[in-house]
């Protein structure tokens, strides 16, 4: 770690603090040649994978882009913006658990989906609406039928 204010390149560590959620370290460091003192901060660097689209463009995954499709499912629903923010992680902690380098946009739906149906029916019929892109009401209503289906199998 280089000095900030004299760029020598050896420093000691003061003291060492964990984040209140547990995500990073900050460290107080000294450089041992000028003592000037400074804060460095340690995370977890998070490898997302690229996402396939359907025209086969590659684009790397946007967290910001999967959260806008959630809130826009889940307005003027009594959902938090913390359950969209859990679904969030959990659909990033199932792509980073399965590891690949590349993962396809269906998929990537399927997975907001499957959060979704077990959030809030009418967001997930909202997101699946423009996700599916149903060609008609027929489609739509195939996709509530299979949703009611399951429901009153799951009772």
């Amino acid at each position: 770690m280089k000095c900030p204010y004299c760029s020598f390149e050896e420093d000691k560590v003061l003291e060492t603090r964990m984040s209140k959620d547990g995500a990073a370290i900050r460290r107080r460091r000294e450089c041992l040649k000028c003592e000037g003192r400074f804060t460095t901060h340690e995370e977890i660097e998070e490898t997302l994978p690229t996402v396939i689209k359907k025209d086969d463009r590659r684009e790397t995954f946007d967290r910001n882009k999967v959260l806008h499709g959630l809130k826009k499912a889940c307005e003027k629903r009594p959902i938090s913006i913390c359950a969209i923010e859990t679904i969030l992680q959990n659909i990033e902690h199932t792509i980073q658990e399965n590891g690949d380098k590349e993962i396809t946009s269906t998929y990537l739906g399927e997975l907001v989906m499957d959060e979704l149906k077990n959030l809030d029916e009418i967001a997930y019929v909202r997101f699946a609406s423009v996700y599916r892109q149903f060609k008609d009401v027929n489609e739509f209503k195939k996709e509530l039928d299979g949703l009611l289906n399951q429901k009153t199998e799951d009772n």
